[in-house]
């Protein structure tokens, strides 16, 4: 697979981590940059939210600046936008390039993401999100828009469509190629199948071959043979790797030294549980103690999978109010496992 270039970063493997929101916050994106991930996308960031905010008077909180701050540890980084207003996605994409929004800190993102993928129905009752792709003019409109007020590289992400009858990622990707879109990231479902089984390669192939521009495919990628399936079958030029990482951040160091020829040996229970005190430690360390061991919870039972005495450990950890918590319930899990 040839190496996937956008703008200043070079993609050796095309491995992305995809942006989920409320997951994918600084420590799981520096987590898999060290594990093998070329690149990570932040949090879904509101272009409202942030134009207001940046409005509002000085002493006000900062909410959603956060979101888009770039850290040293998960660059090369895109900031994903999402919104339905192509002036607001202008604003807000003008300030996160230049880093010239109040709240901005560390390097600037590598590119800009704009989100038309989410199917969650807060999102898509406002016309954001998936909803965008039953308004193709619209959509077009946000990434001419976004791509004449920056100079990073504007990449989207779609999906397969809206429902099954209307599957129109080819002819929309086309669209947003047109506009100005430097990649595009295909999910291979629909907006109807939210996340349920079945995300289809077919749509993604053949979007890559209706456009010029790269094309990463995204969807059911839990083990390295969903990775490496997807690409021989598809031809994309890479993959962004979702739900496949929570508990499993390996897997890019799985599928690395798969792509590069190179053997590899996964983590034991002890390795793969090593990590997720760091991964805990780390969310706690940029968060505070409370704050961040409430939600490095859900993180720290996606570790405990497959692992015998699992479900025990799971509902302790979802009391565990301290690192030193976690580690109890570990240690219990590790002698369960070796019994």
């Amino acid at each position: 697979m040839a190496t996937l270039k956008l703008g200043a970063a070079t993609l050796k493997n095309g491995l992305l981590l995809a942006p989920m929101a409320g997951v994918s916050d600084a420590s799981l994106r520096a987590l898999c940059r060290r594990m093998g991930a070329d690149m990570t996308v932040s949090e879904m960031v509101s272009a409202k939210a942030l134009c207001y905010e940046q409005k509002s008077r000085e002493s006000a909180p900062l909410r959603t600046a956060p979101l888009a701050t770039v850290a040293e540890s998960d660059a090369p980084m895109a900031v994903q936008l999402f919104g339905s207003d192509p002036d607001f996605m202008r604003e807000a994409a003008a300030l996160i390039a230049t880093g010239t929004y109040r709240g901005a800190t560390g390097p600037l993102p590598v590119a800009i993401d704009i989100n038309m993928g989410c199917p969650v129905h807060k999102v898509v009752s406002n016309g954001e999100g998936s909803a965008l792709m039953k308004d193709p003019q619209r959509a077009a409109a946000i990434v001419s828009a976004v791509k004449g007020a920056v100079t990073l590289p504007v990449t989207v992400k779609i999906r397969a469509g809206w429902d099954n009858d209307h599957r129109n990622a080819v002819e929309f990707a086309r669209r947003m190629e047109a506009a100005g879109a430097d990649l595009i990231c295909v999910h291979g479902r629909t907006r109807q199948q939210m996340y349920a089984p079945g995300s289809d390669n077919g749509i993604i192939a053949a979007v890559k071959a209706a456009v010029s521009v790269p094309v990463i495919g995204n969807g059911d990628l839990f083990t390295s043979e969903n990775v490496l399936h997807m690409l021989k079958v598809t031809g994309c030029d890479g993959v962004m790797i979702a739900r496949g990482a929570l508990g499993n951040p390996f897997l890019f160091a799985e599928v690395a030294a798969l792509l590069e020829g190179r053997s590899y040996m996964p983590p034991t229970a002890e390795e793969r549980l090593a990590v997720a005190l760091e991964h805990a430690a780390d969310m706690m360390r940029r968060k505070g103690e409370r704050v961040g061991a409430a939600e490095a919870r859900k993180h720290m039972a996606w570790y405990c999978k497959g692992l015998r005495g699992a479900a025990t450990a799971r509902d302790a950890l979802m009391h565990a109010d301290s690192l030193t918590e976690i580690k109890s319930v570990f240690d219990k899990l590790l002698l369960e496992e070796t019994r």
